[in-house]
Order: C-alpha cells, then sequence, then structure tokens
C-alpha cells in the first residue's frame, strides 16, 4: 500500500496535507474536501508532508471520533470515504475520498463553499456561489426556474405558443395529436408550476418581456468598415426568444451578400449565400439559449462589419468547456436546460454537444474558414471571417456571373461621375473638377475621391511632369484586387 501511495504522490494523482490533528489542520483537510465535491472529486491523504514524503501518524478512536463530528458541519450533508491504512504500529494514514456532487448546487462547510485553483483550496466569493446556484440544472434557484410574479398566462403570445406545440407534435418531439394548447400543457414542458409561471416562459412566449425582463434584449448592427466607428444600419429589438431568432436571420438575410451564377443545363440561376445559413442560424440558437439570463444589463449582439460577422452571447462557458474543446467532441452542457429544451422540441438543437462541429463541417463544405470561438470577458464570441463588402467581396464574387447584395449602402452620384471620367487614364484632382463642371461641390468631390482611395477603388500615382506636383488618381479594376485571405485569429 505504501509503494502504490508513493506513485499517487509522484503522479500528482491526489492533493496531499500534513496532518498532525491540530485543529487547523483538521479545519483545512475538511475544507480541501468541500471543494473537491464542488469540483470534480478527490482524495485528500492524512499523513503525508507538504514535500510528498509519507510520515503517517498515530490515529486514535478519538481522531475518528473527530472526523465523524466534521461531517456534520457539511451542507447539505456529504458522505466522504474513511480508509485507514498502517505503515507501522503507531504510524498510521488516513486516506478520505470523496466524489462530485451531481444532486446540488453547492457544497458548504461551516456555512462556506470552497473551490480547488491548482494546488490551492480557496473559499469562494458570493457572486461564484450566486452563479454556481443559479446555473444547477433543475435547481428551483435557477434564473429560468424562478416564478414570474408580474406575469401569468394572459401575457404570453397565444399564437406563438400554438405554432410552437403544432411543430414540436409533427417532429413527434411532443407526444399527441394536433390540438389546441390549453394552460396545462405548459405543466409539461416545466414553464408552469402551481399555476404560476416561469421565467422560462416569458423568454420563450412573452408578448412584452421588457421592461420586467429587458435581458431578453437583440442588438443588431450593420458597422461601415472593419471597427464600430459608423454604422449603416441598426435595430434595437425585445422580444420572446423565438421571435428575436427570427429577426436575427432576417437582419443576416438583408446584409449578408448572395453570389449566384447559372449552369448550362438549368434555367433558374444557382444562388451561394456568404455563409451557410444553417451555421449562423445554430450559433444564433445558441446565443440564445445558453446565455446567462441572469443579468437584466446584457443583451444578444450581432454585428457585421467588411470582413467579418461576430455574434456575442452574454455569459462565460460552463464548467468544463473552452473554446479548444468547442473544436472537437464535447459533452452538451446546458445553462439553461427548460429553454433548452423547448428549442430542442422545435427542431432547432440537438442535444448531443454537436452544434458546433456541425457548424465547422458545413463552413468547411462551404469553402469558407471555421468560425473563431473566444472568450471575452464574461461574453462568449463567436466570428465568422468572411468578406461581407468592400475589396474583399469584390474580390471573392468577381468569378460568378451575377452578385446580388442586400441592403447596399447608398453611394454618393458623384461617385459614378467619378469613375466615368477615368476611363480614358489617370487625372488629377484639378483635371476631375474641370472635367466635372463649374458646379462641382470641390469639397465634396475631395470627400468621394478620399473615401474611393480609402476603399481601394482609386490609387494616387506620384506626379510625372504635370507642373503642378499633384498626384494623379488612377481606377482600380475588381481583376487587380488582391485575393481574399481570411484574417488571423485574434
Amino acid at each position: 500500500m505504501k509503494h502504490r501511495l508513493e506513485k499517487w504522490i509522484a503522479r500528482g494523482e491526489s492533493p496531499t496535507l500534513e496532518f498532525q490533528r491540530s485543529t487547523g489542520e483538521l479545519r483545512e483537510a475538511m475544507q480541501t474536501l468541500c471543494a473537491f465535491a464542488n469540483g470534480d472529486g478527490g482524495r485528500v491523504i492524512l499523513g503525508v508532508s507538504s514535500r510528498g514524503e509519507i510520515l503517517g501518524q498515530q490515529v486514535s478512536e478519538q481522531t475518528l471520533h473527530e472526523i465523524a463530528a466534521c461531517k456534520g458541519r457539511f451542507e447539505p450533508a456529504l458522505d466522504f470515504a474513511v480508509r485507514v491504512v498502517e505503515l507501522a504500529p503507531e504510524r498510521k494514514l488516513l486516506l478520505l475520498r470523496v466524489h462530485p456532487r451531481r444532486d446540488v448546487a453547492l457544497t458548504f462547510y461551516d456555512g462556506r463553499g470552497f473551490e480547488r485553483i491548482a494546488n490551492t483550496t480557496r473559499r469562494m466569493s458570493l457572486e461564484q456561489i450566486r452563479k454556481r446556484t443559479m446555473e444547477f440544472p433543475g435547481g428551483p434557484s435557477r434564473w429560468e426556474n424562478q416564478i414570474s410574479e408580474d406575469h401569468s398566462v394572459r401575457d404570453l403570445d397565444r399564437a406563438e405558443v400554438q405554432r410552437f406545440f403544432d411543430l414540436a407534435v409533427s417532429l413527434e418531439r411532443l407526444p399527441g395529436p394536433a390540438r389546441r394548447v390549453t394552460a396545462r400543457d405548459l405543466d409539461r414542458l416545466g414553464l408552469r408550476i402551481e399555476g404560476k409561471l416561469r421565467r422560462a416562459a416569458v423568454v420563450l412566449f412573452g408578448k412584452e418581456p421588457f421592461p420586467r425582463f429587458p435581458q431578453c434584449h437583440l442588438q443588431m448592427a450593420r458597422f461601415r468598415g472593419l471597427d464600430k466607428a459608423e454604422f449603416l444600419d441598426h435595430r434595437s429589438l425585445y422580444g420572446s426568444a423565438f421571435c428575436l431568432l427570427e429577426e436575427a436571420q432576417i437582419f443576416l438575410r438583408r446584409h449578408l451578400p448572395m453570389s449566384g451564377h447559372f449552369e448550362p443545363d438549368r434555367w433558374q440561376r444557382i444562388d451561394r449565400p456568404l455563409i451557410p445559413p444553417d451555421a449562423t442560424r445554430e450559433i444564433l440558437v445558441n446565443a440564445l439559449v445558453h446565455r446567462d439570463y441572469s443579468n437584466p444589463g446584457t443583451s444578444v449582439w450581432l454585428a457585421l462589419f467588411d470582413d467579418r460577422v461576430e455574434i456575442w452571447s452574454p455569459g462565460t462557458l460552463p464548467p468544463g468547456v473552452t473554446t479548444e474543446a468547442l473544436l472537437g467532441d464535447h459533452l452538451s452542457v446546458r445553462r439553461n436546460p427548460t429553454i433548452s429544451d423547448a428549442f430542442f422540441r422545435a427542431g432547432l438543437i440537438e442535444n448531443w454537444g454537436r452544434g458546433t462541429n456541425r457548424v465547422i463541417e458545413m463552413c468547411n463544405a462551404h469553402g469558407i474558414p471555421a468560425p473563431e470561438f473566444r472568450e471575452v470577458g464574461e461574453t462568449v464570441v463567436v466570428t465568422f471571417r468572411v468578406p461581407v463588402a468592400g475589396p474583399w467581396l469584390e474580390t471573392a464574387v468577381r468569378e460568378g456571373s451575377t452578385a446580388r447584395y442586400g441592403a447596399e449602402p447608398e453611394r454618393d452620384p458623384l461617385e459614378t461621375l467619378l469613375l466615368y471620367e477615368l476611363r480614358n487614364g489617370p487625372l488629377t484632382f484639378d483635371e476631375l473638377a474641370r472635367q466635372l463642371g463649374e458646379g462641382c461641390p470641390v469639397e465634396r468631390l475631395r470627400r468621394v475621391v478620399s473615401e474611393l482611395v480609402e476603399r481601394d477603388r482609386l490609387e494616387p500615382l506620384p506626379a510625372e511632369g504635370n507642373g503642378s506636383g499633384a498626384p494623379r488618381y488612377r481606377r482600380i479594376s475588381p481583376a487587380e484586387l488582391r485575393p481574399f485571405k481570411p484574417r488571423p485569429a485574434r
């Protein structure tokens, strides 16, 4: 047994504590057991030094009574195994082993919660305790399971509820024939208890969640360029989760370009979206289903830039799930099981943890980079690096026979006239102004020229013997633009 303990300690498989039966050491051992119960379980070996030396100690009946008394200080009650290993007549080891708790949100010792960080046992903050308690599956204190005192069945969108039930029955994810929905059907989904609505019901089907639940909010913007300095379109919506999902998909269809071409044996044009719609829908569903609803000041963001699409979801990844794990096989950990179950019954998600894997497969098959997953503060960000507009888009679609743009921003009519005047060769700014006539607004022309240079539509050439020292501007054709290359992950 001693040889096995030495191997455990050498491999670092078991935390070790030196224990001399002092009150402080025993308290530290119990706090560590509490931390293991709140994590992935573990062992505490009493009688081993901090350097891994197996020393042993005296273990009497009084020692075992003290440990038994400590069990009564755990809330809820914690059952851990106690084993005595004899090394010598007066030297023994105590092995305490605890398994991870899956039946409760948290275990407390002496009214305090503890967690294990690397090799250190640390007291949990009130905010950590609140979040762990709120996120415990099925727990009555979880945000989505709490009663919404300000809402009743009359505050739900009855038509939306009926559509949901009809769809779930047709997909065979709810038993029974299609029929008119009653309030009792909400009980079947865990959306109502003892005649009172849970918050999840308002999130899913509420007619007007605002102002009681301001976190039922979606912000969407199409920004000009690569940052948030200027936007071309912006929408801010409050509503139920299913409605917000539909609005987000409409916004994407409005602003994402669609290339198309004709094949010799077909009369209809074949359209090709920039991003597979199923991929963006999957990420949007995840953002709405797995977000942290406990913070009323947060919202889901959908942001489109010239070179990327970003979807921001409030809340960090669940414990045990990392951004790297999302790229491969991983467990399905649901922050809001009741809301997630409704989306599952509507056929919008599966419960196998395959959502992100399917998105990656769809993007690879579509010929675009796989999305990037990041945690930015208390938010999960998914980024599709695709050419939404500008020279990136012109390069991406120039081989197609047609390209359709959704909600293309209006251009200054002067831009078209200016590019036409440059069809025969480069001109200076003054030559352009003269070609456009005396009524041409000079400051407006200067702004248009500057914008075209920034968008890689004009190239300023060095002055060569024109006497004025002013640069000449040459029109750049789309064929000269650089091929689109995804930018590296930040």
